[in-house]
């Protein structure tokens, strides 16, 4: 395993410890490795960076502030911090990915970009990227979160992406990526698949950690200016675990820096209650990739469940199985109902409102200040909750409002 500064990368295989890997047919590798190859070739190319750069500078909105929670730190007696990532145009943290996976595409020769989504911000986001450089664009989504997160459903369609419900199975995040999935193996000549997370066969999880890493340069640099020093606790929410890489990987060489990753209880501990892979599962290969996975006790892939359509994956990245393997990262579990206090109490507190999948980070960082008095904690607020408004008022609406 190596290191640098800011990362721990994987062998030349996409191995991070026994997690991860290419588990694809034959003639899918051929395709992965021209993939690599363009990828590793791209990522040191100065034009390349320079117009991805631009594009995240004033395009997207880049740096995304540090913000310090005056009134929800004087609340919960802990200075706590809000690494703004829902400030970037189109309300999170995919467009980092986004653009440069479409970057990718294009300079591939590819005429379309295949992409999943769960709570549609990825979604979203790769719409948004694709229109921009001029490729097509295939959006695969589960029917139940079509029906739940029909603003971005409806942004997705406006954006001129071509929506397509998948209505097997649970018809949530893990369908939708089997779909997509599916048809890019029909099309991966003309296409590239726009994986959403760090999540299936290498190269797609370093892809993606690689353009969300911005997030915790810039993090790390904010974080010293306004404190002139860096966070007792690094909070993120963990799904597929994109947004969670991208900020981690500026502090992970901290070792005075405590970091929590932060997954979905949802309903309970018991299988198909929860979405908490990192907690509850056994190693497994999903979608072309070992990772800790949720399984029933046949040894087949268990439904996943969280509020939070973002986070109800049954896996995780592999990096984060590896780095819960060498204890640098704690990985907690925050369930719905939390979730949705926190989404109500950041935004009476702050004037912010959360996505339902940064809620979980915000409930426990309230959880942990509560424990931890006069700690500087600094949280990764991944997305706003435009999307998850309606959803919320419908099923949880507070009685005062």
């Amino acid at each position: 395993m190596n290191k640098t500064l800011i990362n721990t990368l994987p062998t030349k295989e996409g191995f991070f410890g026994s997690y991860g890997g290419q588990y694809i047919t034959a003639d899918l590798k051929e395709e992965f490795d021209k993939i690599t190859d363009e990828f590793l070739k791209l990522k040191e190319d100065k034009n390349f960076n320079d117009e991805l750069s631009y594009l995240l500078k004033h395009y997207c909105g880049r740096p995304t502030p540090v913000y310090f929670a005056k009134n929800l730190s004087k609340k919960y007696g802990c200075e706590i911090y809000f690494k703004r990532e829902d400030l970037n145009h189109t309300g999170a943290h995919k467009i980092n990915h986004c653009l440069g996976e479409a970057l990718l595409a294009k300079k591939m020769g590819k005429q379309k970009v295949i992409a999943e989504t769960g709570a549609g911000q990825h979604g979203v986001a790769m719409a948004t990227a694709a229109t921009l450089l001029g490729l097509e664009c295939d959006i695969y989504m589960g029917e139940v979160d079509i029906q739940k997160e029909k603003p971005n459903v409806d942004k997705m369609k406006i954006l001129g992406a071509n929506v397509i419900s998948v209505k097997s199975g649970s018809m949530t995040l893990k369908e939708a990526v089997d779909e997509a999935f599916g048809a890019y193996l029909k099309e991966y000549k003309t296409a590239l698949y726009a994986i959403g997370s760090i999540v299936g066969p290498h190269p797609f999880p370093v892809i993606v950690e690689h353009f969300q890493t911005i997030v915790g340069i810039e993090a790390k640099k904010q974080f010293f200016e306004l404190t002139n020093s860096t966070p007792d606790a690094l909070i993120a929410c963990v799904g597929g675990g994109s947004n969670a890489i991208g900020i981690f990987n500026g502090f992970l060489n901290e070792e005075n820096v405590k970091i929590f990753g932060v997954e979905p209880l949802g309903k309970g501990s018991k299988i198909g209650q929860n979405a908490a892979s990192l907690t509850y599962g056994k190693e497994g290969i999903i979608h072309g990739a070992k990772c800790l996975l949720l399984q029933n006790d046949d040894g087949t892939i268990a439904p996943a469940y969280s509020v939070a359509s973002g986070l109800d994956y049954p896996g995780s990245g592999p990096k984060h199985c590896y780095l819960k393997e060498i204890k640098r990262v704690e990985y907690k579990t925050v369930d719905d109902i939390e979730a949705i206090d926190a989404f109500y109490e950041l935004s009476k507190t702050e004037g912010i409102i959360p996505a339902l999948e940064s809620a979980h980070a915000v409930a426990f960082a309230i959880k942990y200040s509560k424990e931890n008095k006069n700690k500087k904690i600094l949280v990764n607020l991944s997305g706003r909750g435009d999307k998850d408004v309606e959803f919320v008022l419908k099923n949880y609406k507070k009685a005062d409002i």
